[in-house]
């Protein structure tokens, strides 16, 4: 492929991912209102956000390795036609268990497609470009999860179940265009069958990941995903009960981090990657992170609230990519198991996270805030002497 087609190619995963990211962003408005024609409420909202990353778990491991055999291309278009499946299946739904079985499945569809994506851009950009790929994949990501719910209040004024279907025609049409025009691209080591690893259950892979030279970026991830599900979930519910924030003022604090999010990925995460290296921005961006969580508990009015909220989102903002362009280094031929292994544990750190971070806000308001700060600032220091003790070249 030439670096035209590469640049090109790259753009349609940017789109595919812009699209799976607003599909579930835009359904975020509705769902209480949803949940209320079913009887239910607030419990059944978190199951329903634990099956869908529980969905992710179980199969990101296997679509990653599959994507490594039979090439990135059929895992996208599977991914996206699977995702689409299951938000047609969640409008249509006429039971609760319905929903639970829906977003299991839209699970599995992003397990499909994330991985696979990932490994391709690593395919598809040179080891110095490793960054900005990853960079501009993380910014299609996170500005389609940005600007999905303000789409989802819009649609919904048809009808609660309309975003539902406009999510599953989005994603049917990204896998046309990808089916199409994105080409087919196969990781060289498939085609050895020497060099081949058995497919093995995700328990397994687990315990395999320890042994790889990328573990540590993978319990970054973990933690990285379980202090962002945790500030998520208990954010809005922390501003609502300290400073009686309106729905309003809660959308328009975490949609401005997300911007700044989206430009810091587009812009500036390549430059920063160039200058400093990966590891030093993930270092830096723990410390930063933790100490955001941290001074929620001394700032007081809503323009503070707001720029500790967009520092925190930029610090986790610049993790993202960090990580993933590391262990895309060093992963070597396996770039489908890599990229699989990095979506389980970040699924694993979005089911723990909302679980644990309700429980201790229903205890005390402050405590998601301070385990989650301890538990960056821990993943900082046992990053540092991972650093120093195995000087890892990327």
């Amino acid at each position: 492929m030439t670096k035209k087609s590469n640049q090109f190619a790259l753009y349609i995963l940017m789109f595919n991912m812009f699209i799976a990211m607003a599909g579930i962003g835009l359904v975020i408005p509705v769902m209480p209102q949803y949940l209320e024609t079913f009887g239910v409420a607030g419990q059944a909202l978190g199951f329903i956000i634990a099956s869908f990353a529980l969905g992710q778990f179980l199969f990101s491991p296997i679509a990653g390795d599959l994507s490594d055999s039979f090439g990135r291309k059929k895992l996208i278009i599977v991914g996206l036609i699977v995702f689409s499946a299951s938000q047609l299946w969640f409008g249509l739904a006429t039971h609760e268990w319905m929903l639970y079985a829906a977003r299991f499945i839209s699970g599995i569809g992003g397990a499909f497609l994330i991985p696979a994506t990932m490994a391709f851009v690593a395919d598809i950009t040179s080891f110095e470009d490793r960054g900005k790929g990853m960079g501009l994949l993380g910014a299609s990501m996170s500005l389609g999860f940005m600007i999905g719910p303000a789409i989802g209040g819009f649609l919904a004024k048809v009808s609660l179940t309309f975003p539902f279907y406009m999510a599953a025609l989005a994603a049917i049409l990204s896998a046309v265009v990808s089916f199409i025009i994105l080409p087919d691209i196969k990781n060289a080591v498939s085609a050895n069958p020497l060099e081949k690893k058995k497919r093995e259950n995700i328990i397994i892979q687990m315990k395999n990941s320890v042994k790889t030279p990328y573990f540590m970026m993978l319990i970054i991830i973990f933690v990285f995903s379980f202090g962002i599900a945790n500030f998520q979930t208990t954010f809005s519910l922390y501003v609502d009960h300290k400073y009686n924030y309106t729905p309003q003022d809660i959308a328009v604090v975490l949609t401005v981090g997300g911007f700044i999010g989206v430009i810091i990925q587009t812009v500036v995460v390549s430059k920063l990657f160039k200058r400093f290296g990966e590891l030093n921005v993930i270092l830096v961006s723990l410390v930063i992170a933790a100490l955001s969580f941290l001074l929620f508990f001394v700032v007081d009015g809503y323009w503070l609230i707001l720029l500790v909220a967009s520092i925190f989102s930029t610090a986790t903002t610049l993790i993202r990519p960090a990580v993933n362009t590391v262990v895309s280094k060093l992963a070597g031929h396996e770039q489908g198991f890599a990229a699989g292994m990095n979506n389980a544990y970040m699924s694993l750190g979005n089911m723990i996270g909302p679980a644990l971070a309700g429980i201790l806000f229903d205890i005390n308001i402050n405590f998601p805030f301070v385990i989650g700060s301890i538990i960056l600032l821990f993943s900082w220091g046992i990053t540092l002497v991972w650093i120093k003790k195995k000087k890892p070249i990327v």
